[in-house]
């Protein structure tokens, strides 16, 4: 059976590593010497950046961001001395997609993130790729399949994780049975306790 081109083109990303061994490296050497925030002309995963809401029109905008993988520390404690104060390590609720969006977030503070996806990733560090939309855009404006993101309430979503891998970190992919605590939120949960 034929496949269609996006189609064929998702099935060579399940596994990157086996089905384009010499690209796959050849991006990683590449993308290391860059700066940790790229601006792009064009997806690399077009299948997965058109499935989460990208078009090849004026408005949107396409960003690579690299994040450091690996532990976190917690600041280092200067005034006085207790016994117990030896525990910097530091276990953080969100992914590194979430982190990858924020950093994105702050470099273009004029627009909004509408979603990311993985492209990369090697032993110090992971690469993603973050869909922006420019709010003020004229074509965004009106379109009526995106300009819900021109209200001012959606221009900081992904600090109030509002995008998927926002949500996922609060829990809120799945719902019914086994999920009763999950909403509005676990904080919330917490407190009608």
């Amino acid at each position: 059976m034929a496949q269609g081109l996006y189609q064929h083109v998702r099935e060579l990303w399940k596994n990157p590593r086996e089905s384009m061994p010499e690209l796959w490296r050849e991006r990683l050497l590449q993308w290391r010497k860059e700066e940790s925030t790229v601006r792009l002309e064009h997806p690399t995963r077009i299948d997965r950046a058109r499935a989460l809401g990208y078009k090849a029109k004026q408005g949107y905008i396409m960003v690579r961001q690299r994040v450091l993988r690996g532990g976190h520390q917690r600041p280092k404690i200067t005034g006085g001395r207790r016994s117990k104060r030896t525990g910097r390590g530091l276990t953080l609720q969100k992914s590194y997609q979430q982190i990858a969006e924020e950093r994105a977030q702050k470099n273009y503070p004029n627009l909004a993130v509408l979603n990311s996806y993985w492209v990369a990733e090697d032993g110090k560090q992971r690469w993603f790729e973050v869909i922006l939309v420019d709010p003020s855009h004229p074509v965004i404006q009106s379109d009526p399949a995106i300009n819900w993101i021109c209200q001012k309430k959606h221009w900081s979503r992904v600090f109030h994780g509002q995008t998927s891998a926002g949500r996922r970190s609060r829990g809120l992919h799945g719902k019914g049975k086994g999920f009763e605590k999950a909403r509005p939120s676990r904080r919330a949960h917490e407190r009608r306790q």
